[in-house]
């Protein structure tokens, strides 16, 4: 109880401190379980908010290691796509997504590799648009309805995305049917009839040099937008920044999972320290490089919403950009050692193989040989 005193007293007006400490103590006389983690989860309220009572309660178990963050953000995000669900097939798509939230749950708890919140949040998305294209283009409003013909008529809607939408049904139909839901699977039998290769969008070489002179030259650019972009462009990064992740000395930094330290070029470092310049005109002990008006006073990172966006000026997405990057590499170097490098599985690389063969390589390898 001291220490949160404490804490909110650093971060917290002398009123806000006290209403803290007293809901905090009326949680504590309750006839509940008085675990960091429970208390963490009793103090939420409601709706679209958590309150200002469980941020500071979860920065300051979050910080100490007593309770696993809360996941108010991905909660807000899965109920906008179920609220989106026709009505008459929605009670099946709730009943899935809390499926999957209690198999995450369990992965977190035993130590294996959970399904991440932005895997959960597309597979409500490509449900929410079958319910939609069910109810609107094939006039049935009951999951036991559908046929193998309707799956067909919804994956040809979007051909480049058959495969990730076909593994998403696949997993909500078993489920359905282990439901009682429906009675025939009618995704059994399809196959995705395409290749695995990489069929993203890059940018060329001229638009390339453009960002980087735009991230690099122009002062109108973000930092947040220059730094997402550097880091992406030039080193096929897509994590966030903590301050502890930076080396001074050998200007480099962590990123993500890969094995060893990613040694900065000099406009990358530039950009890093024009983020951190920006970062100290925030009164905030937050660690993260990247910090917003809604995590100033917390230890989250940025939002996904804000991450996602953040390269909207520049006219690009992240990801073509990280792509970019990745198929350069894997198409000039070994795919092993990219994957090594990178922190990858070595299939995870492959797919950014390209089917074409470079002459330019090839007239080099073989002048090599002679």
């Amino acid at each position: 109880m001291e220490d949160f005193v404490a804490h909110v007293a650093a971060r917290f007006c002398v009123s806000r401190a006290c209403g803290l400490v007293t809901d905090l103590g009326r949680l504590l006389q309750d006839e509940h379980s008085n675990s960091p983690q429970a208390l963490l989860e009793r103090s939420r309220r409601p709706g679209r908010s958590m309150g200002p009572f469980a941020r500071a309660l979860e920065d300051f178990f979050t910080q100490r290691g007593l309770a696993m963050p809360t996941d108010q953000a991905e909660r807000l995000a899965a109920g906008r796509r179920i609220d989106a669900v026709p009505e008459p097939l929605r009670p099946a798509v709730a009943a899935f997504d809390a499926s999957c939230i209690r198999a995450q749950d369990r992965a977190r708890r035993v130590g294996t590799r959970p399904r991440s919140h932005h895997t959960l949040e597309t597979a409500l998305g490509i449900l929410r648009d079958l319910a939609r294209f069910l109810t609107e283009h094939r006039s049935k409003d009951d999951w036991a309805l559908t046929d193998v013909h309707d799956i067909e008529a919804f994956l040809v809607t979007l051909p480049k995305a058959r495969q990730r939408r076909l593994v998403v049904l696949r997993q909500f139909f078993r489920f359905a049917r282990s439901q009682h839901i429906i009675l025939v699977d009618p995704t059994r039998g399809l196959t995705t009839k395409e290749p695995g290769g990489f069929r993203g969008r890059t940018l060329t070489l001229d638009q390339q040099r453009e960002l980087f002179r735009r991230w690099t030259g122009d002062d109108h650019a973000h930092p947040h937008e220059a730094l997402i972009g550097m880091l992406a462009l030039l080193h096929g990064a897509s994590s966030a920044l903590q301050i502890t992740d930076i080396d001074p000395l050998a200007q480099s930094v962590r990123l993500g999972k890969r094995p060893h330290p990613v040694l900065l070029d000099p406009a990358s470092w530039t950009v890093l320290q024009r983020c951190l310049t920006h970062r100290a005109a925030w009164p905030t002990d937050n660690p993260h490089v990247m910090v917003t008006k809604g995590t100033k006073a917390g230890r989250q990172p940025a939002s996904t919403a804000h991450l996602s966006h953040v390269l909207d000026d520049c006219g690009y997405l992240p990801w073509m950009i990280r792509s970019t990057r990745l198929v350069d590499l894997v198409n000039t170097m070994d795919p092993k050692l990219v994957a090594a490098a990178f922190g990858m599985d070595p299939e995870a690389t492959l797919i950014y193989l390209c089917d074409h063969i470079d002459e330019t390589l090839m007239s080099q390898w073989y002048d090599s040989r002679s």
